[in-house]
């Protein structure tokens, strides 16, 4: 896959991985990155000027088709999709339901609007010579951690479509990658590593797009960032072993 050139929009660019990963436009590419909030994009936009940017909540159906109404009219060479969109929450189902619906849906921001933007773009992006469609999905996708079960299992099911995108477009012109990222020092989690004690915040952002930059080149369409390397193969190798090795709480 060519690394330059090329057309990309990025959900949840204005912040952590998505932000670092507008930096492709570096490289000698256009960029579009969106957003929920005006002043997260405003401020992204002020660090990278030539970026373009687009202010809506893919978590809303509406929102989605109106993000892909705009970027297909105003960006006809439009060839590369990444889902990066994401939240990470802390979830005790002792609680019932109490946790799980006293906070963002996170079934919806990872998993469903990366299927129906997929949905949404692919017809579109089959047009062009040369596309692809990026998954961000993480090392918890293959070996769960249990505070956060429901990120982890949306991570899971990321994994899991992106197989089954993978094998179906084979015969098109969209590749389809996964970057699968360790911790990364974000606020995706809104500061519950914080409340965790935990000062191992992760890896940078940048990391995760330079490895992103380099699976793309090599069309290395599975690829691990550091540590979630030991993730994806322990769920291969001993999967409980390695559940209870990160689940020491």
């Amino acid at each position: 896959m060519k690394t330059s050139e090329n057309m990309v929009l990025i959900t949840g660019g204005a912040t952590g991985i998505g932000f670092s990963l507008a930096e492709f436009v570096k490289a000698g590419n256009e960029v579009i990155i969106c957003g929920r909030r005006e002043n997260k994009l405003e401020e992204a936009k002020k660090k990278l000027s030539v970026i373009h940017t687009f202010q809506c909540d893919v978590s809303k159906d509406g929102e989605r088709k109106k993000l892909f109404e705009w970027a297909t009219s105003n960006f006809k060479n439009l060839n590369i999709l990444v889902n990066n969109a994401g939240t990470q929450r802390m979830i005790d189902f002792k609680k019932g339901r109490y946790d799980l619906f006293n906070g963002e849906d996170e079934i919806e921001v990872n998993l469903k609007v990366c299927i129906h933007l997929s949905a949404y773009f692919i017809p579109f992006l089959m047009k062009q010579k040369e596309a692809a469609i990026v998954n961000i999905s993480s090392g918890l996708g293959f070996i769960p951690l249990a505070i956060t079960p429901v990120y982890s299992a949306t991570k899971a099911a990321i994994h899991s479509f992106s197989l089954s995108l993978r094998h179906q477009l084979r015969t098109t012109s969209i590749k389809v990658f996964e970057i699968i990222p360790p911790t990364v020092d974000t606020e995706l989690d809104k500061g519950a590593r914080d409340k965790r004690g935990r000062t191992d915040k992760g890896i940078q952002p940048s990391e995760v797009a330079k490895t992103a930059m380099e699976a793309l080149k090599k069309d290395q369409f599975e690829f691990p960032v550091g540590r979630a390397e030991n993730l994806r193969m322990g769920a291969r190798n001993n999967p409980e072993q390695m559940f209870q090795n990160i689940n020491r709480w």
